[in-house]
């Protein structure tokens, strides 16, 4: 469902198609308008600045193409979708070229349908984000989200502002919570592809077969559930920049395909021998140390040197922790504007309080805090008193709760269990794919390991 609901403008002239599309759509969130005919369509788009168009391609009268066009001349950010039941890969990349945010083939399922529609969303969500980077890249020590101008910053900076030109592979590493996408979409934004697409996708939130499917596209029949074709992330990148955040928890399968795609400068779509020739700038992003991972035999060396032309490491909130003020102030700012609230102030204790304290999640550790003492704060200054106290670091000693050595050694099991795996996954910030790579073990057994001590990673996503 939309965060919003969303407007949408369902063209279809099959009737009954039309009406059950229309019931499902409104059922997940969308306020939908009904058109039979393509001069009806344009006749609506003429009233109403809709967010999405739902076409058919092939329509009596004016044809969807006509009616994608009329939408586009008339709202330029408008997200248009075409349906048809004679979609080609050919198909795709034409209608997108020509301005579609995606195609889908009939018949579909309502599942693909609604995953296509966010998709199209996302999109827009992201050109709205990336407007909002471009006028606020102006400042010369701002960059979205890492404020201040301590001397790593300076550093950072100058750094980012020479790649920035260059259509060099860029590796950026930092701890969880640096900042590392919006790092990557300054680049991107200060860089001579700024009015190209910025495409990004999360490596570790995918499996195996469905990465390679969103990073190459498919055709129709590629595999099962493989309805119509689809164009992949680095198809919809050409000309711009392709995001990969959490590369080095690619198999190594994908690993050796994206290998060829950087040296090549070409991929194959599944289910398709014919290569396409992009011309995409990688960005890749982690928080593991490759250079560690290639020693052990995880990481591919040649891919890893393919990568890491151009290094880039942010620094944790402890090496910088002069701009913690101006940091807390801003995101202060920001959290009381999402709420439309006047902005509050941190006392000079708070403040100092701040700076002790070592932020193992860095920028999002600490936006997350500002954001529950602005909730739960009822003066306009939050006070260093209003600072909860952490415990202390390491597993405090607990007496043992029996007399007898095998309860109390296995209850000393059970505790040191419990305390190691709630670190483990803080550590990590709720993900277990890399929680499991932390601690060596397989992800099934840690997540058997989590739900004996009820431990939810959800809890601790930041």
């Amino acid at each position: 469902m939309p965060d919003q609901k969303a407007h949408l403008l369902l063209v279809e002239d099959e009737a009954p198609l039309r009406l059950a599309l229309a019931d499902m759509l409104s059922d997940a969130g969308f306020h939908v308008v009904q058109a039979h005919a393509g001069e009806e369509a344009v006749a609506a788009l003429s009233q109403f600045a809709f967010d999405i168009v739902l076409t058919d391609l092939r329509l009596p009268g004016v044809a969807g193409t006509a009616v994608l066009d009329a939408a586009l001349d008339r709202y330029p950010d408008i997200l248009v979708v075409v349906m048809t039941g004679y979609g080609t890969v050919r198909d795709a990349v034409a209608l997108i070229k020509r301005g579609a945010a995606d195609l889908i083939t009939k018949p579909f399922a309502s599942e693909e349908l609604l995953h296509v529609l966010q998709g199209a969303l996302e999109q827009r969500r992201l050109r709205n984000e990336n407007a909002y980077l471009r006028s606020q890249l102006q400042a010369r020590y701002r960059f979205e989200g890492i404020i201040g101008q301590s001397r790593a910053l300076r550093e950072l900076f100058s750094v980012l502002d020479t790649v920035a030109q260059t259509a060099s592979t860029i590796l950026v590493t930092g701890e969880t919570g640096t900042g590392k996408e919006l790092v990557a979409r300054a680049i991107h934004h200060n860089s001579p592809r700024r009015d190209q697409r910025f495409v990004a996708i999360n490596c570790s939130a995918l499996p195996e077969s469905l990465l390679e499917a969103e990073l190459f596209g498919h055709v129709r029949g590629a595999f099962t559930g493989a309805v119509g074709p689809r164009v992949g992330r680095f198809e919809q990148a050409h000309k711009g920049t392709l995001f990969l955040d959490e590369i080095g928890t690619m198999s190594p399968n994908l690993q050796a395909k994206l290998l060829r795609v950087l040296q090549e400068r070409e991929f194959e779509r599944l289910g398709e021998s014919m290569p396409t020739r992009i011309d995409v700038r990688v960005i890749a992003a982690t928080n593991s140390d490759l250079g560690r991972m290639v020693k052990e035999g995880t990481f591919r060396e040649d891919l890893f040197y393919r990568v890491n032309v151009i290094p880039v490491r942010l620094p944790p909130l402890r090496e910088r922790r002069e701009d913690l003020p101006a940091l807390a102030a801003h995101l202060l700012a920001r959290i009381a504007e999402s709420y439309r609230q006047p902005a509050k102030r941190l006392s000079p204790g708070a403040l100092a309080w701040i700076a002790t304290q070592h932020w193992p999640g860095n920028v999002r550790e600490l936006e997350n805090w500002l954001h529950r003492r602005h909730i739960l704060s009822d003066d306009a200054v939050i006070d260093a008193d209003a600072a909860p106290r952490w415990p202390a670091a390491g597993p405090q000693p607990e007496p043992p709760a029996s007399g007898n050595f095998r309860i109390a050694k296995q209850q000393a099991i059970t505790r040191f269990e419990r305390q190691f795996l709630a670190s483990l996954i803080a550590r990590s910030a709720g993900n277990v794919a890399a929680a499991s790579r932390d601690a060596g073990t397989e992800r099934r057994t840690l997540g058997r390991l989590l739900r004996k001590h009820g431990i939810d990673p959800a809890e601790y996503r930041r």
